[in-house]
């Protein structure tokens, strides 16, 4: 039997309102619990809320950005690597909101004709820690956000969003602790467990100075190493596996991308450390 379309009357078509009326009235809490989607066919980003921490006195909100990317494109961490722009957050427009952190899961590396690029691909959140001004008032989470975006090529993207968070529990929940489980553990230099950072020092002989890093690791594992100066303007190289033994790889890169000025004795860096199974962050000082 062939399908036939049908124009409603005016009683069907009555009918089909006051239901839709009511499926609005009557829908999950959790519909709210997220923006609507901001952005194109290749990128897209959101606001999404979860369960808070704390009491009702000490309450500090748990929200995440969620960045959803069509194949074959990629989005940069807080380090973008040798190329590109890390996202910029602005909530300054937020209500009853004291401070706002973000939270940073384990980045891939993508090598592309020589150029080491820092992010994700395909679908990402970025957890949020937000501490209202008021813990007893309603808080207005209003987001404006920069971030890149790469294919064959980069461009730039931008999305704004704004939520009030709930103050209970979401449909989200679980998918941003997903998210948090992969933020990296911070560790201190030669501490952690299977995945640890072990060993730091200034290879003084090398010109520029070289930096080698000994990092231990489960020998099945795939390791990515990471660095960052102590200011988001130094432009420090992804560091390079230049060695391996039972347990250990030995990660090397040279101390440049420094501002100008900068000094590079007892400079502190942060090294991030990626598996597919754990991450781990190590700030050091580098002598």
């Amino acid at each position: 039997m062939a399908c036939v379309f049908r124009p409603f009357g005016r009683s069907v078509a009555l009918f089909l309102a006051i239901f839709q009326i009511n499926a609005i009235a009557t829908a999950p809490s959790w519909a709210a619990d997220a923006s609507g989607w901001d952005g194109d066919q290749r990128s897209a980003a959101r606001l999404v809320a979860g369960t808070p921490l704390g009491d009702a006195g000490n309450r500090v909100g748990r929200a995440g950005i969620e960045i959803r990317l069509s194949p074959g494109w990629k989005t940069y961490w807080r380090y973008p690597g040798d190329a590109g722009v890390a996202p910029r957050c602005d909530f300054a427009e937020s209500e009853n909101v004291k401070t706002v952190t973000v939270l940073w899961p384990a980045p891939q590396r993508f090598s592309e004709q020589g150029i080491n690029l820092i992010g994700y691909k395909g679908h990402v959140i970025l957890p949020l820690r937000v501490v209202p001004q008021d813990a007893g008032k309603e808080v207005r989470l209003r987001l404006k956000l920069d971030y890149g975006i790469c294919e064959n090529l980069c461009i730039p993207a931008e999305a704004t969003a704004e939520l009030v968070m709930p103050g209970r529990g979401t449909a989200y929940d679980a998918a941003l602790a997903e998210a948090e489980d992969r933020v990296p553990k911070q560790v201190a230099l030669g501490e952690g467990g299977t995945l640890a950072v072990h060993a730091i020092h200034r290879d003084k002989a090398s010109r520029p100075t070289r930096i080698i890093v000994d990092v231990a690791a489960p020998e099945a594992s795939e390791v990515n190493l990471f660095v960052e100066g102590p200011t988001p303007e130094w432009a420090l190289p992804v560091p390079e596996q230049i060695a391996a033994s039972t347990g250990t790889r030995r990660f090397a890169f040279n101390l440049d991308g420094a501002p100008p000025n900068a000094g590079l004795d007892h400079v502190m860096l942060k090294f991030t450390a990626v598996t597919a199974e754990e991450a781990i962050e190590v700030s050091a000082e580098v002598n």
